[in-house]
């Protein structure tokens, strides 16, 4: 049995593939992306969901391959986002996002 890790966790996970469609949404992620009475996007393109410039930038990670991240702030909520490849066998298969909000206050540890 093959358990889906990231199904649960308080962190929105998208996958896409390398053609940019939308092939997998955890229920954070479909809470945080999905209005009220918005129909599924899976299947649908994750180009036809951005807004340029980060249509452009998102077209080109596809062809670029290359981990991409950044932190967002909206309506007061900070969140980090990180898009990173992901590889089938070795093979460059689309790339996956991770959103996660940030708290106001975050320890950083040096470790030696």
């Amino acid at each position: 049995m093959k358990r889906d890790y990231f199904e649960d966790v308080d962190v929105a996970v998208t996958v896409c593939a390398k053609d940019g469609t939308i092939l997998d949404m955890n229920a954070k992620s479909k809470k945080t992306f999905l209005k009220p009475g918005m129909p599924e996007i899976i299947g649908n393109n994750v180009l036809d969901c951005h807004p340029e410039p980060a249509r452009s930038l998102l077209a080109d990670m596809l062809e670029n391959p290359r981990t991409n991240v950044y932190t967002v702030e909206k309506e007061g909520v900070k969140k980090l986002i990180f898009q990173t490849p992901w590889y089938d066998e070795g093979e460059y298969a689309g790339f996956m996002e991770l959103s996660m909000v940030l708290p106001e206050v975050i320890p950083n540890r040096v470790r030696k």
